[in-house]
């Protein structure tokens, strides 16, 4: 198998931005790609949920994975999603991002069907005995309806060497201190990340390894100073950031789901991407781009607003 790859730091879930026509804006997913990358971004995760995999075709979302990866040329490491309700679509997928390069996948759980313990463990066994890449297990229980619980993911990772890591989009802290506390101890290189933007702070401080916040989209030096503070011990900076990130996540309060506001926070904030995405989701109202647009102007520097 391939070796390790150690994941750290803030990777953003980076949005797929899109013509009008439901087509790769490339012009504009580029503009966006290089913005992250010169705010020193760790990596960078495509197809994730703010990336609208779930509502792509097989094809689409390889269409997506092959440019983005292209585009990033190797300058950070690339995540690519290639989770599926169906296993056979996610090893189609995950093979497909093998082939264009990727540095690694993230897998989240088959949604709708709530599987026995049993059928969701042959899953992500024959995606990792399929792929020779490093895996990241996606744990959003709120949106697959289905918890990856501390005691899985480590009969998980002892069975299979490439599965490397977790993104654990979960509120409660205490299942994020469980996932560090079981299954880093006993496999220290295990990658632990917040997919919830506002417990970076406390999933560093249980001794996780950061996270992929969708903020880190349009402010990304919100995340990238809490981690480098922390990583510092400037545990004063971190709180002060932490304090304003927390703030920010307001924002997701404004629309469901909350890819339309992404897409309008990065426009707002000075980098040319059209803000189209793709149906049940819709465009702002003028309205809530003006919501979006006034509480930026609150936390983020205002020089950065257009």
């Amino acid at each position: 198998m391939q070796t390790r790859t150690k994941f750290h730091g803030v990777i953003p879930p980076v949005s797929t931005i899109l013509h009008s026509d439901g087509c790769i804006d490339k012009k504009g997913m580029g503009n966006l790609i290089d913005f992250l990358i010169n705010s020193k971004v760790d990596g960078l995760f495509f197809l994730g949920s703010g990336g609208e995999f779930s509502q792509m075709s097989l094809e689409f979302r390889k269409e997506v994975a092959e440019f983005a990866t292209q585009y990033v040329n190797g300058r950070v490491p690339v995540l690519i999603g290639t989770g599926s309700t169906s296993t056979k679509e996610s090893i189609s997928l995950s093979l497909h991002a093998k082939e264009i390069g990727a540095d690694g996948i993230v897998v989240i759980n088959p949604y709708y069907w709530s599987l026995s313990e049993e059928n969701l463990f042959q899953y992500y066994a024959e995606i990792a005995q399929s792929v020779d890449l490093p895996i990241l297990l996606y744990n959003f229980p709120e949106l697959t309806g289905q918890d990856l619980s501390p005691e899985f993911v480590l009969e998980l990772v002892e069975a299979f060497p490439n599965i490397i890591g977790i993104k654990e989009t979960v509120q409660s802290v205490g299942h994020t201190k469980e996932m560090i506390l079981k299954v880093k101890h006993k496999k220290p290189d295990f990658a632990v990340f917040s997919g919830y933007d506002d417990h970076l702070l406390n999933t560093l401080s249980l001794g996780g390894d950061g996270a992929i916040p969708a903020t880190a989209n349009f402010a990304p030096e919100l995340s990238i100073g809490i981690y480098q503070a922390f990583k510092q011990e400037n545990y004063g900076k971190a709180i002060e950031l932490h304090r304003k990130l927390a703030q920010l996540t307001l924002l997701y309060k404004l629309d469901s789901p909350l890819v339309s506001i992404v897409k309008e926070a990065v426009s707002i904030r000075g980098i040319e991407v059209s803000t189209e995405v793709l149906a049940p989701a819709h465009s702002l109202s003028d309205e809530k781009k003006e919501q979006v647009k006034s509480m930026l102007n609150q936390i983020v520097d205002k020089s950065c607003i257009l």
